[in-house]
């Protein structure tokens, strides 16, 4: 090995974002990085060639993962663990540790870990949280934001199909899984369905896959009993505490693999166990899971659970974006205004026109989310005026919105044919692309023949 080789690794080991900890065959610490250090508010000093169970009082050889596989020589990925460190902080990690050897001899053990203290105390909030919200009481039942059918606005064709689905999933109990980008009110029409069936009486309980670590996220859906892991206390999961109700599981295709082998047991027999327990739990909950990826697409890159997909896709609703829905565009703005016209004590009236042709020119990558907080903002801003104009928009939704449409609305400076030429051109283009260059399969998306098509790919010279 080159003599300057020893340097690198340890300028690597020193400017990587994960802890690195390793130690030595009799449990002494031997490297210990400035991550790990400021992950558990330690000096690098007070550890370094001093035995692991001295620095960390809490841990026991069975409870240190470092010394488990130290004496086991079996790899851990991805374990959770909480421990004090000797200034009597309290640390959360997932850890992923295995054993070292040099010569085919164990030499030690090597930990990686990555900090979640505050990601476990935030999950810990939320499942306070979600348990006082599954029993509300009278007073506080009130409070609680519900939305209905009433509170799905538009016209589309695409759009009042999906709401005619949402309505007949509501009669019956079965799996329902929801696709949309994100912003097109999955968690909406997912309550809507709840609201709107039997078990409306009962909890509805939303949780995002994507949201937090997969090791917090089993915990949080399953619970935990005392003694699964460090730390470990009796929680019941949201399952539990959706028992009789609706469980919504948003971004479903965030979820890792081997977590969606679990739920797909828990579809299958109808019980829960437990993080670290024994004993299985029966559960009646229905499942609504939403993807902002094309399932299909989520199966092909191994995302999703091909079996999982099928359980859980017995009735699919698709929401189409709102750049699909430029009619219903309208319609929306109204809502939005009158809602936060009471909202906010405003007494808007009316939206410019041009304002409103911008809106209907612009594509909402945020969708009805997105358009919401436009509305919102504007609303924030104006004063006794009644009528929402392009002044009312802060300066980052002017450069978005309103400069895309003034260049769509200004007339290019060359004459009427070359332009008409290039949009033929682009559209044809187009079609060649999304059909693969076929050129049968793209003179049908045209509307043309084949001949005319071929005609036009020389006249524009074109080689697909």
């Amino acid at each position: 090995m080159q003599p300057y080789i020893y340097e690198i690794l340890k300028i690597v080991l020193q400017t990587i974002d994960e802890g690195v900890h390793v130690i030595d065959e009799n449990g002494r610490t031997m490297i210990y990085n400035k991550a790990m250090a400021e992950l558990e508010g330690m000096d690098a000093d007070e550890v370094v060639n001093k035995p692991l169970l001295d620095v960390f009082p809490s841990l026991d050889h069975e409870s240190s993962t470092l010394l488990r596989v130290l004496r086991t020589e079996e790899k851990l990925i991805d374990r959770p663990q909480t421990y004090l460190n000797n200034h009597h902080k309290e640390i959360t990690t997932i850890n992923t540790t295995v054993p070292v050897y040099f010569q085919d001899k164990k030499v030690g053990a090597l930990e990686i870990s990555k900090n979640i203290t505050k990601i476990k105390q935030l999950s810990e909030q939320i499942m306070t949280l979600q348990l006082k919200l599954s029993k509300p009481d009278k007073q506080e039942g009130n409070k609680i934001r519900k939305f209905t059918f009433e509170s799905m606005i538009g016209n589309s064709t695409e759009f009042v199909k999906a709401v005619l689905y949402a309505k007949k999933a509501a009669l019956s109990s079965s799996s329902v899984l929801i696709y949309g980008e994100t912003g097109t009110g999955k968690e909406l029409v997912a309550q809507s369905i709840h609201y709107g069936s039997h078990r409306a009486g009962k909890p509805f309980i939303p949780q995002n896959c994507a949201a937090l670590p997969e090791s917090l996220l089993e915990g949080i859906l399953f619970g935990t009993s005392k003694g699964g892991f460090t730390g470990a206390i009796d929680r019941p999961g949201l399952f539990e505490q959706a028992n009789g109700g609706t469980i919504f599981l948003d971004e479903m295709n965030s979820m890792g693999l081997q977590l969606q082998s679990k739920l797909l047991r828990v579809l299958q027999e109808g019980y829960v166990r437990r993080v670290g327990g024994i004993k299985d739990i029966p559960i009646d909950v229905r499942i609504i899971a939403s993807t902002n990826q094309d399932p299909y697409e989520a199966i092909d890159k191994g995302n999703l659970r091909k079996d999982l997909f099928y359980r859980l896709n017995v009735i699919p609703i698709i929401l189409p974006p709102l750049r699909e829905r430029k009619d219903d565009i309208e319609l929306l703005v109204r809502w939005f205004i009158k809602k936060y016209n009471r909202k906010l004590l405003k007494n808007v009236q009316n939206i410019d026109p041009l304002v409103l042709e911008a809106f209907q020119e612009y594509r909402w990558p945020g969708n009805v989310r997105e358009l919401e907080n436009t509305i919102e903002g504007a609303m924030n801003i104006i004063e006794k005026e009644e009528i929402l104009e392009k002044e009312h928009f802060p300066p980052q939704t002017n450069a978005k919105i309103f400069a895309h449409y003034q260049k769509q609305d200004s007339l290019p400076s060359q004459d009427l044919t070359k332009t008409l030429e290039k949009i033929e051109k682009d559209f044809i283009l187009r079609a060649l692309k999304d059909c693969n260059n076929n050129i049968s399969k793209a003179s049908e998306k045209l509307g043309i023949k084949r001949q005319t098509l071929q005609h036009k790919l020389k006249r524009f010279d074109i080689q697909p």
